[in-house]
């Protein structure tokens, strides 16, 4: 695992279209802001775990084409 310091503002590149933005840092969390291409899923650990196991039990055909819940997104703003 790699750990870095990073300071509100600054940011970090994987490869060649994905950067991640430390957006705040305060009350106990940080705010992380993603830019990557939309072919590019991306995913809150535990929902990501959830997917999978959705998957796995054959429940996969309610998920939206990026892998999420539909219901979800529109629901919850930190998707």
């Amino acid at each position: 695992m790699l750990v870095l310091t990073r300071k509100p503002g600054e940011a970090i590149v994987i490869g060649d279209d994905v950067e991640i933005e430390i957006v705040a840092i305060g009350g106990g969390k940080v705010r992380v802001g993603i830019t990557a291409p939309r072919s590019t899923t991306v995913h809150r650990k535990e929902v990501y775990v959830e997917l999978q196991a959705a998957l796995a039990d054959g429940e996969g055909e309610t998920a939206s084409p990026n892998g999420t819940d539909p219901a979800a997104e529109a629901t919850d703003p930190s998707l």
